[in-house]
């Protein structure tokens, strides 16, 4: 259990240092030359492959560039560049996610792109809707790496053995829950329960309150959803851990938002919840044929997948090599050369153009993801707003409270009660 909780507050820390970053001192920067760059982003093993093999191309054609690179897990990720940041010692190059875009950009981390549009970014054929889903205040603060939606993975075989089919598109979230307890009735897979557990994953309950016209926040930067809402999410989940549908807290506490962690991975779950551009990643790491679907619906409810920009690649306020920077980026999104290497682990690319290019390259599971895009692409509804300061420190939040329900430390509608409450006193602060 000491584990279990250190992991916790660890956690926690890192979506607070990532959250409530501090108006940033800039001076003195770690000396740096014009032609140098310095990248981080997070990712696991098969993405810093991907990355580091791209970035040799660029440096066979850029002989005059150096680049340092760095990766590490998304625990890990938010804490370090914060800390960085605040020094004025940030990467040149910052993988960056929709969640925290407002508040990098608002509090002048990270420059605007605009200038470079039409020249080192030629990122056009993109489409107005992709360049205004990595903007700000309308000022471009990231390329577009890819087009994600959030999706349901399976071992198919593990659910035929155990004599039902996987998830579908069409599946309900009465259906879903229905389907992991007789899962379990069935299963000669000892170690395996039917699901992972979703009671912590940001993205499967933002799915689950759309398809209830509720929201994660509101466009004015407060909560989109009430304790009840909460209470009863924590219930659903709990309910599935006592029907053993769902992998016990422990299990689940194992975790670390990487795919070799997954309980889907290491076998404790024939179903996992993940952003699209991991799919090709999950399955490297599962013998296994994997499949994906959308999350499950609701019955006469409202779209609750939406299409978002998997990550972007944005330059810090700080570069001293920021002309460079933005070629590397149009060489990794935009360039076929680059965005052949990098593949479908970020995302599927938002130009069409470098689509067609990588298709005839693509494996059987990126050939699959992009299908996917486009079964669900009619089930989705609106882009939401951009998270307001202080989501990230939400989001652990959720995932610290998913965890204390998980572990009868608290009953899942107390849990509805202090996530609203902790989370409401957090963007108040922030």
């Amino acid at each position: 259990m000491n584990t279990t909780l250190i992991g916790r507050r660890r956690l926690l820390g890192a979506g607070l240092a990532a959250a409530s970053l501090p108006l940033f001192d800039f001076g003195p920067a770690m000396a740096q030359q014009p032609n140098s760059i310095r990248m981080m982003w997070w990712g696991g093993d098969e993405r810093a492959r991907r990355t580091n093999g791209a970035i040799a191309l660029f440096k066979e054609a850029n002989p005059e560039v150096t680049i340092e690179s760095e990766s590490m897990g998304w625990d890990d990720y938010w804490a370090r560049l914060a800390t960085q940041v605040a020094g004025g010692n940030a990467p040149d190059f910052i993988q960056m996610d929709y969640r925290y875009m407002v508040e990098y950009a608002r509090r002048g981390a990270i420059r605007p792109l605009d200038e470079y549009l039409g020249k080192e970014l030629q990122i056009a054929d993109f489409g107005q809707v992709n360049l205004d889903s990595c903007s700000v205040d309308g000022k471009l603060y990231g390329g577009n790496v890819g087009i994600n939606a959030f999706a349901v993975f399976s071992d198919s075989a593990a659910w035929e053995e155990a004599g039902l089919e996987a998830p579908s598109y069409d599946t309900t979230w009465d259906e879903f829950s229905a389907k992991c307890a007789a899962f379990t009735a069935g299963n000669t897979r000892t170690r395996m329960r039917a699901t992972a557990d979703g009671s912590g994953q940001e993205g499967l309950f933002e799915v689950w309150l759309r398809t209830q016209g509720k929201a994660l926040f509101h466009p004015d930067g407060t909560l989109g959803y009430d304790a009840a809402d909460a209470g009863r999410w924590f219930a659903y989940w709990a309910d599935l851990r006592k029907s053993k549908g769902c992998v016990a807290a422990d299990v689940q506490a194992l975790y670390k938002n990487s795919p070799e962690t997954s309980p889907l991975v290491v076998g404790r779950a024939a179903t996992d919840f993940v952003w699209s551009n991991g799919f090709e990643s999950y399955q490297k790491l599962v013998a296994a044929e994997l499949s994906l679907v959308g999350a499950p619906v609701l019955e006469g409810g409202e779209p609750g997948q939406y299409l978002k920009p998997s990550q972007m690649f944005s330059i810090s306020e700080t570069s001293e090599s920021p002309v460079q920077t933005a070629r590397l980026i149009n060489f990794l999104i935009n360039e076929p050369a680059g965005a052949k290497i990098l593949g479908l682990d970020r995302g599927v690319p938002a130009s069409p153009k470098i689509r067609e290019a990588i298709k005839p390259d693509l494996s059987e599971a990126g050939r699959k993801v992009v299908d996917f895009i486009s079964k669900v692409t009619p089930q989705v509804g609106p882009l939401p707003p951009s998270p307001p300061q202080g989501a990230g420190e939400v989001n652990a939040l959720l995932i610290r409270i998913s965890q204390e329900v998980g572990f009868d430390v608290s009953t899942p509608e107390q849990g509805g009660v202090n996530l609203v409450d902790e989370a409401a006193a957090i963007l108040r602060r922030t």
